[in-house]
């Protein structure tokens, strides 16, 4: 029973030795694909505009605007590890919505059939969106980075 304890004493060692260097890795990747999303959503303003009307979502121009700026500039934040947790609840939001108004059918399939939740296109995004505002953006982060600079301030 001891060795047991030891041998998963040191797989949680390992393990959480790489939690950091996950996040980053998860970080990069989403952040530059929410950064890409938004941009291609700026580039084509009129068609998001109109797919926001087909939606019912109110003042679609304005939220096509808003969600734009917010997945290319808060993509760009993200894959930084700059106000990581801020942004990852902006897009926890995101795609909540985007899960309610145009995967609908997946959305309440949540219990009822989870093969269709999983597999629709807000799946990933949302995934990684709880996870970096539940566990944090990880050492490899200006979040972190300024975190370490307050408290020495702090303690000076």
């Amino acid at each position: 029973m001891i060795l047991l304890r030891k041998l998963y004493g040191m797989l949680i060692t390992v393990a959480s030795s790489g939690q950091s260097l996950f996040l980053l890795v998860v970080r990069l990747y989403w952040g530059w694909q929410f950064a890409q999303t938004g941009w291609g959503k700026l580039q084509h303003l009129d068609r998001v505009t109109k797919f926001f009307t087909s939606l019912g979502i109110p003042m679609p121009h304005a939220n096509a605007v808003f969600i734009s700026v917010l997945e290319l500039v808060g993509g760009v934040m993200l894959a930084l590890g700059l106000g990581a947790r801020l942004v990852a609840l902006l897009f926890v939001g995101d795609m909540l919505v985007a899960y309610y108004t145009a995967d609908h059918e997946a959305f309440v399939s949540f219990f009822s059939s989870p093969d269709k939740f999983v597999g629709a296109a807000p799946f990933a995004f949302l995934l990684v969106s709880l996870m970096i505002l539940i566990f944090g953006p990880g050492r490899f982060s200006i979040d972190a980075l300024l975190g370490r600079a307050f408290t020495r301030r702090k303690g000076a």
